[in-house]
């Protein structure tokens, strides 16, 4: 049977992959701090625990996996990482962990292994025009993150590719671009865009006024979890290193978010736009490099993932009131 190391399995993204896994027949084991909240987890063996610590990192990784993910790290939604109030904590965090994971794979001669980056190192300076942003794969350099987050994600890329070629140990890197579906965090500060406008709608009467962080003119894709977990799986199973973009093309306005998740819950709404973090002005997933080495490139409409994750939302907040 084949087996698979999950790391972050407590986390949104890590828990449906999980269950992607599982359902190929895998047998799966999960690491993290915390169980799942929203979700009973799927692995065969879920370890708790910190990998921040280089003794738990060995302890997990006792064998040699056919595949790993490593998906862990601090983070969260713009009201945590753009504030620069958790600056220290997401780079000393996260850092450690992907230096005691990389180090305990090599030692068990590990060599699948995905590693999963972020949008948010691509730098600012291209990020300014919110209707033409430049995320493409090669404009990462001269470097310029708009967030330590950035800066940490863009060090442990060149960390695990430094390994590749090292030691040969065939780790694939994506940067992903707003990953957003059921299960995952929706409230309590640490949610991203798509989950706090659900909220929002979902807790609002028709005709009632929703705050929105700035003037609402940013611009986003939003990549639904089930085309996050197929673009993840092709990567480490293709011959293709990376980095590489996996997102949604279908850029929208923050504002028009709002209007599209209304419109799903058949209610009018005004929206409040007040200071808060917001990022850069616009982001948006080239797809060109996916396309040509995968032969593949995510395509499901955002309304779609939008319908069934605000379906999710609803029950939550209802269920809470």
């Amino acid at each position: 049977m084949r087996t698979a190391l999950v790391c972050g399995a407590g986390g949104f993204i890590g828990g449906h992959l999980v269950k992607r896994l599982k359902a190929e027949g895998f047998w799966v084991r999960g690491v993290d701090l915390k169980f799942n909240e929203h979700a009973e987890t799927a692995a065969d063996d879920f370890v708790i625990g910190d990998l921040r610590d280089g003794n738990f990192c060995r302890s997990v990784v006792d064998r040699k996996f056919d595949e790993v993910y490593q998906l862990a790290a601090d983070m969260g939604g713009a009201g945590y990482i753009f504030t620069g109030e958790h600056d220290a904590d997401i780079m000393h965090n996260s850092a450690l962990i992907n230096l005691n994971m990389i180090e305990a794979l090599r030692k068990r001669q590990n060599r699948n292994i995905f590693y999963s980056s972020s949008a948010c190192m691509y730098p600012a300076h291209n990020q300014e025009d919110p209707e033409n942003p430049n995320c493409v794969e090669d404009s990462a350099y001269p470097a310029a993150p708009d967030s330590e987050y950035g800066w940490e994600k863009l060090f442990s890329e060149r960390l695990y590719l430094s390994f590749n070629r090292n030691y040969n140990m065939r780790c694939r890197v994506a940067r992903y671009h707003n990953i957003f579906g059921p299960e995952g965090t929706w409230t309590g500060g640490k949610e991203k865009a798509p989950a706090a406008i659900c909220r929002k709608v979902a807790s609002a009467r028709s005709g009632e006024s929703i705050d929105i962080w700035g003037d609402g003119n940013q611009t986003r894709s939003f990549l639904y979890i089930d085309q996050c977990l197929e673009g993840t799986i092709r990567l480490l199973r293709s011959d293709f290193e990376g980095p590489v973009n996996i997102g949604s093309e279908e850029m929208v306005t923050i504002n028009q978010l709002v209007d599209i998740v209304s419109e799903i819950a058949g209610k009018r709404l005004h929206k409040n736009h007040i200071p808060g973090p917001i990022g850069v002005r616009g982001r948006n997933s080239d797809n060109n490099l996916i396309r040509k080495k995968l032969d593949w490139s995510p395509s499901e409409p955002l309304i779609k993932g939008l319908e069934r994750t605000y379906a999710w939302i609803e029950g939550r907040v209802r269920a809470n009131s």
